[in-house]
């Protein structure tokens, strides 16, 4: 090979290798800088494409969740002062409400949920997608976090 093509297939596969480097697992949908809550390493995917989980976190936002009466389930958004999470709200039945723990910094929401009966719930957040702090430039964008829970 001449000399050019060796340098051109190097920094082909140099790129290539590069490319897996950095990456970020999730959806992209959290907060641009703030640290979210990571996935649990005990995800296990379903024939009906839910997962069962005991924890969730903003990268968690838009997935479907499996749970079997008695689990319990723990929601942690971390959020900051300037752009704080709305507490998180159910729609549906099958979760009933129980201890989370304490939130000790401003801006984030916590919430534990036991499996009581079989049903559907959505659970959602929001905050606001800019800071909002007096003087400064402000947007009137909305981050949403919903996530659907499947009690079996």
């Amino acid at each position: 090979m001449r000399p050019i093509r060796k340098t051109t297939l190097a920094l082909a596969t140099l790129t290539l290798l590069l490319a897996g480097c950095g990456t970020e697992a999730g959806n992209g949908k959290g907060g641009g800088g703030d640290s979210v809550s990571p996935s649990s390493p005990t995800s296990t995917p379903t024939a009906t494409g839910c997962t069962t989980r005991s924890e969730l976190g903003a990268t968690d936002s838009g997935d479907t969740v499996c749970l079997a009466v008695g689990d319990t389930i723990r929601i942690s958004l971390d959020g900051t002062r300037n752009r704080p999470w709305k507490p998180v709200t159910v729609d549906g039945s099958g979760l009933e409400a129980t201890n989370s723990g304490i939130v000790l910094l401003p801006g984030d929401a916590s919430s534990a949920y036991k499996a009581v009966s079989a049903g559907q719930v959505r659970l959602s957040s929001q905050r606001p997608l800019c800071a909002t702090e007096a003087g400064q430039v402000s947007c009137k964008g909305i981050q949403e976090w919903r996530v659907t829970v499947e009690v079996k």
